[in-house]
């Protein structure tokens, strides 16, 4: 954490001296810009560790420190390509007049814009994406078969009850046969958010409503999450599967543990082939929820064909979503995987900062059809 805490005030020191010298604005302007980034500084750390608080002062600093992450993060972005510009400009020998401040403003303000701009969109109730399934030889009565997506919400500090809420009401709207809910759920314990997980118990689906665990639950206690999930009524999936029978035509829905879940908890090792251990052999269509995209060559090994994940945020805001593939497979929407399916969430809410900018949060309504 001090070697965080030591970039981060290296990363201000640089936004200052690369900018305020140059911005067309009074001393004194400069000075309180030379203040912000001395708090800002010591706020994003704090952010951070702000559960070490007591409440209230935990959400409040988190929600300033998130907010000021979310800025500082696109200033440094646009600093870095002022500085671009202008050494381009110089090995080119074009030195227009003002070039310096109009520079360094536009810089301002444009992550001023984008930190707004991101703000609603991340507040925002998440859009409903509509995506067909083709599977080959799909029976006709599963053949309209529908799973409502939710993933990574992230309920902690600056995300409630009341933005679960909304959620949920929109997820009922769907009237979806499935409900999956693909990790990266809560960002704490269960103590701190029973409360804002409450909601949950209103899912409601003709098959049910599954879970799949994500880093951030081994992050916040797994094992207590999942208690709490099957208490609200929620069908936890861990390395398994539940059977759904429509006309005599199965349909096998398998959930796996997080990808990293066995570095935590050794018996929760993520495992694709034991979550189809005894299902139906003739199954008409076997769905896996797993929350890492990079699960695919096992689920596809095992022998299914649609995988349901998120963690990636489809990189949440510009240009972050430039370095999930150096991590995941697959950044956002349907792909292929030899003979797989891979649907990624782009999730339901948001981590750290509330900013989304070039990656609009979603629920998603995943039909499958005859392919």
């Amino acid at each position: 954490m001090l070697f965080a805490a030591s970039i981060t005030a290296l990363l201000h020191a640089y936004i200052g001296v690369r900018l305020l010298p140059d911005l067309p604005v009074p001393m004194a302007v400069s000075c309180v810009g030379a203040l912000w980034l001395i708090v800002s500084a010591l706020l994003l750390p704090s952010a951070l560790l702000a559960r070490r608080f007591a409440p209230p002062w935990a959400d409040r600093i988190s929600w300033i420190g998130m907010l000021a992450m979310g800025f500082f993060s696109s200033l440094l972005i646009l600093t870095v390509a002022r500085d671009i510009f202008l050494l381009v400009a110089l090995i080119v020998g074009w030195h227009p007049a003002g070039s310096l401040a109009y520079s360094a403003a536009a810089a301002l303000i444009l992550a001023l814009v984008v930190t707004l701009i991101g703000y609603i969109n991340a507040r925002g109730l998440a859009k409903v994406v509509e995506v067909d399934v083709p599977i080959p030889n799909l029976p006709e009565a599963l053949h309209g078969f529908t799973i409502a997506q939710i993933s990574d919400i992230h309920v902690g500090p600056t995300i409630k009850r009341p933005y679960l809420d909304r959620i949920v009401d929109r997820v009922n709207g769907l009237q979806a046969d499935a409900v999956a809910i693909t990790g990266d759920l809560v960002d704490g314990s269960v103590r701190e958010l029973a409360l804002h997980t409450a909601p949950l118990a209103r899912l409601s689906a003709r098959d049910g409503t599954y879970f799949v665990t994500g880093n951030h639950e081994y992050y916040s206690g797994a094992e207590p999450w999942i208690a709490e999930l099957r208490r609200l009524g929620v069908r936890v999936l861990m390395n398994e599967h539940v059977v759904v029978d429509r006309a005599g035509a199965a349909l096998v829905l398998g959930g796996v543990t997080d990808y990293s879940a066995g570095k935590f908890i050794e018996s929760h090792r993520s495992d694709p082939a034991r979550a189809l251990s005894g299902a139906p052999t003739d199954a008409a269509v076997r769905v896996l929820l797993a929350h890492q995209p990079r699960t695919a060559p096992a689920a596809a090994s095992a022998g299914f064909d649609l995988q349901l994940s998120g963690h990636t945020h489809g990189g949440q805001f510009w240009p972050w979503n430039l370095f999930v593939p150096m991590q995941q497979p697959y950044v956002h929407g349907l792909n292929r995987h030899e003979g797989l399916w891979v649907y990624v969430s782009r999730g339901t809410g948001y981590w750290g900062p509330p900013k989304r900018f070039g990656a609009p949060s979603e629920i998603t309504r995943l039909r499958l059809v005859k392919g």
